[in-house]
């Protein structure tokens, strides 16, 4: 039997109570990759906390609202446990998780590793567009942790799969669903991705060319044009517009009156789409008298999870695992 390859699914992490929330929003904004509060490394903790608490009320009535805590770790688990049965044509493979910001981290993961003499890991970031903030974060904190784990890890790390064929095909197919579901009548297809701070792109991250060909890919499968918003902006700095509220607004006046939004930088449900999506932006859109749907999340879909597999199989074969 061969030796097992690890897989290391990388995710951002959610609090799963209301409790974590605050505790969670300290690591995050403790980040310096996401957001440098200050000139000083050592007061960057102390700013995070600060920030922290007074984001912790309005973040966790979201949590409420969608059932008391983020579903992200559960989604991720199952579809660690789908993707370790996909590639078992291929051998074995012991699929786990590494959450930047909350449990599981990347310790727990390499120590189980360690533990059953794993050396060669797969990491598969979940994030289907490159970003420093996101994938090239985690990727930091997951090179440290095995630096300090003392172990001989051997890593293949796949960064970024914005027109992964499996990937554009469950957008497209969720599209076509979606488009469906409005009976005919006349439907502006939008595509919301997580904004980033317009800084970020001037000095060079690719995220924004890669949601760019992960739509040119899906419009290319579905003959349908949409157009392209931002959501989950936060804090003082220029973000990418035009905001998904600014777009509703947009095309209200357009005298649009159904919306199909596609979350396109997120595979996974969680709060960006359950609350901002489902029920901030779907109320703006009701006062503005425009019905707004979204497209199902990819979750643990078969054809997805597929992707995901030709992903971690491709990578084994140039790296001679397979």
């Amino acid at each position: 039997m061969s030796e097992p390859i690890g897989v290391i699914l990388l995710n951002l992490g959610g609090p799963e109570t209301l409790a974590e929330v605050e505790p969670f929003l300290v690591n995050l904004f403790s980040d310096r990759e996401i957001i440098r509060l200050s000139p000083f490394p050592f007061l960057q903790k102390f700013i995070a906390g600060r920030i922290a608490a007074k984001r912790a009320p309005k973040s966790r009535e979201a949590y409420r609202l969608i059932g008391g805590g983020s579903p992200l770790a559960r989604i991720t688990g199952e579809q660690g446990r789908a993707l370790e049965e996909a590639l078992a044509a291929d051998g074995p493979f012991v699929v786990r998780m590494a959450m930047r910001y909350w449990r599981p981290g990347a310790e727990a993961a390499l120590a189980e590793f360690s533990q059953a003499g794993i050396r060669r890991i797969v990491v598969l970031t979940l994030y289907p567009h490159y970003s420093r903030a996101t994938t090239g974060s985690s990727l930091d904190h997951l090179r440290k942790a095995v630096a300090a784990s003392g172990q001989a890890f051997e890593l293949a790390e796949i960064r970024e799969w914005p027109d992964q064929p499996e990937y554009v095909a469950c957008l497209a197919q969720g599209i076509r669903e979606g488009m469906a579901g409005f009976g005919g009548e006349p439907v502006q297809l939008i595509y919301s991705a997580h904004s980033l701070p317009v800084s970020f792109i001037r000095e060079g991250d690719p995220y924004l060319d890669q949601i760019k060909r992960t739509i040119a890919a899906v419009e290319k499968m579905t003959g349908m044009a949409g157009r392209l918003c931002f959501q989950s902006r936060s804090g003082p700095v220029e973000w990418l517009s035009p905001s998904t509220p600014e777009m509703l607004e947009r095309l209200a006046a357009e005298g649009c009156r159904n919306i199909l939004m596609v979350p396109i930088s997120f595979v996974s449900d969680h709060v960006e789409t359950l609350y901002e999506i489902d029920i901030q932006y779907r109320e703006l859109a009701g006062s503005l008298g425009v019905r707004l749907e979204r497209t199902v999340s990819l979750n643990t879909s078969p054809e997805f999870i597929r992707g995901l597999s030709a992903l971690v199989s491709d990578s084994c074969r140039q790296r001679g695992w397979l």
